[in-house]
């Protein structure tokens, strides 16, 4: 009997529709139960559906056709790699129901894919398609250019979820691990975000009182450090643009000072920095290739240099640390490299929804006060937790009752702004981020569970708080770090240069698309 080689067809995703809509077997229906929508995005885990996000409810569309969001080949945050989509639909949900911008505009679009690059399709991805760009070889190839100095700066959620990675329990604070690793890794010198957290804390928190004194000033103040948030509002929402503060987000007001400040305390040329950006948000890489955010290389007078050169995920961070053979959970504590690596509890909470409201009160109320902050502004309940819209009313002397509100999920936000819009707004400041539970559950923070659930957000969530309240300095005012940069450097709060380096701007982007008006959409 002869014997041949058959050389095995690829089986793709079309020809496995194919087979599977003409079987009849037992068991295999495209007519599924459980293909409905979620009840929230607080609850969008559990149920016994054909995907855990899918409740009992029996769906009209046969499962091949569910469909998949459009993502542009150049969209600087995630990619798709077609040959592992299911069509499932799981990215059209999230985008729809949770975020709220998938079905939100008129087709056909005018001049974008729209995307605000927030990246929680990643995390909803059953069958891991949709991922991050990739950017790791970059910085390799930094790391092993003798002309280039890395200088890394890691999020606050980083250090909770990159433990995920290398199977520690949920939420692990792996800080001092991670240091230790980036440094074997190869890379020059590692700073901590919370640092220009603190910063951004000075900065937005002497702003909102501005504003809050000033009658003609836009009211309220909305914060700006989530650059999916902001893009969101470029598309759909420009009229409010004047109320988001103008401060830059940590990581750029980080990588700002890293190639101003810092280059020249260490008598660096900034053009040999290449900063790196550990972030557990995909729409940091969009944020840092904004054409706006090279300042630093303006004031030095070479306006081709970035503030942040690249952006990698924790994700990222992980593929790296195993492809060079370093086990975090087998590393050292080590401690970040001083002039940016000493922070207080209100930066490490930046990374909870709640957190940066909670932060910036306390230094409010010490910009309106003189006074340090009671007890209670340490531990800010009414903004804590995984509600979608939180309220509080504080009472400052000086300032009378303050309102301010916190939202996560832009569909939450929608409803922020709608009632900003229609005159129904009592708040004097509020807190938007994006992702449902804040940057501990951003779309580039490890898979712990598909779709993302309450439980690994809360066990991430309560450890970022236990660290604040272990904290040595629990207030961005205190950092002796901090006050240093304005005494040697930036002169006062919203100062000249300060405004140089610090802040930006935004710009209307609705002419890309023509959004749905309020009437024609429902939130759930």
């Amino acid at each position: 009997m002869a014997i041949r080689n058959v050389k095995a067809k690829k089986l793709s995703r079309r020809s496995f529709i194919k087979i599977v809509g003409g079987a009849s077997l037992a068991g295999v229906t495209l007519n599924l139960a459980g293909c409905g929508k979620p009840l929230t995005a607080e609850k969008a885990a559990g149920g016994n559906g054909w995907m855990p996000a899918q409740y009992n409810i029996p769906g009209s569309w046969p499962t091949q056709v569910r469909g998949r969001i459009a993502i542009d080949p150049k969209n600087p945050s995630i990619i798709r790699d077609d040959s592992k989509c299911i069509l499932c639909g799981q990215c059209i949900e999230v985008c729809e129901e949770v975020q709220s911008v998938y079905g939100f505009y008129e087709l056909p679009i005018i001049n974008d894919n729209i995307c605000v690059h927030c990246g929680q399709c990643t995390l909803w991805c059953p069958s891991g398609a949709i991922t991050e760009v990739d950017d790791t070889y970059k910085v390799l190839k930094a790391i092993e250019d003798p002309e280039k100095i890395v200088i890394v700066q890691t999020a606050p959620s980083v250090r909770v979820g990159l433990g995920d990675e290398f199977g520690m329990p949920v939420g692990t604070n792996v800080v001092g691990k991670m240091v230790s690793s980036l440094r074997k890794l190869g890379c020059d010198v590692v700073s901590d975000t919370n640092w220009g957290a603190d910063l951004t804390i000075i900065e937005e928190g002497n702003e909102c009182v501005q504003r809050l004194i000033n009658p003609v000033a836009p009211h309220p103040t909305i914060t700006s450090c989530c650059p999916a948030w902001v893009k969101f509002c470029e598309y759909f929402y420009p009229e409010i643009l004047p109320n988001l503060s103008s401060a830059k987000s940590p990581q750029a007001m980080q990588g700002a000072m890293l190639k101003s400040y810092y280059a020249k305390e260490k008598n660096i040329d900034p053009s040999k920095i290449y900063s790196v950006s550990i972030m557990p948000c995909t729409a940091k890489k969009y944020e840092c290739q904004r054409e706006e955010l090279n300042d630093a290389g303006k004031l030095e007078g070479k306006p081709e240099l970035r503030d942040v050169d690249v952006v990698l995920t924790t994700r990222e961070l992980g593929r790296m640390l195993k492809k060079k053979g370093i086990n975090l959970a087998e590393m050292p504590d080590e401690k970040f490299d001083d002039l940016l690596g000493v922070a207080s509890g209100a930066g490490i909470i930046f990374g909870n929804t709640g957190g940066v409201m909670e932060a910036a009160i306390r230094t409010a109320y010490f910009v309106i006060t003189g006074n340090q902050p009671p007890e209670a502004l340490w531990n800010l309940t009414p903004v804590r937790g995984l509600a979608g819209i939180k309220e509080a009313t504080l009472d400052i002397p000086g300032a009378g009752e303050v309102k301010i509100a916190v939202c996560h999920g832009l569909a939450n936000a929608r409803k922020i702004v709608d009632r900003i819009k229609s005159g129904d707004c009592p708040w004097h400041f509020i807190e938007v981020m994006a992702c449902p539970g804040g940057c501990i559950s951003g779309g580039g923070q490890p898979r712990a569970s598909v779709p993302p659930s309450d439980r690994v957000r809360e066990k991430r969530i309560e450890t970022l708080y236990n660290m604040d309240a272990k904290a040595p300095l629990r207030n961005s005012h205190d950092n002796p770090e901090i006050k240093m940069v304005y005494e040697n450097y930036l002169g006062k709060p919203l100062d000249h240069l300060a405004h140089e380096l610090l802040h930006t701007q935004y710009e209307s982007k609705a002419d890309l698309l023509k959004a749905k008006k309020p009437d024609a959409y429902k939130l759930f």
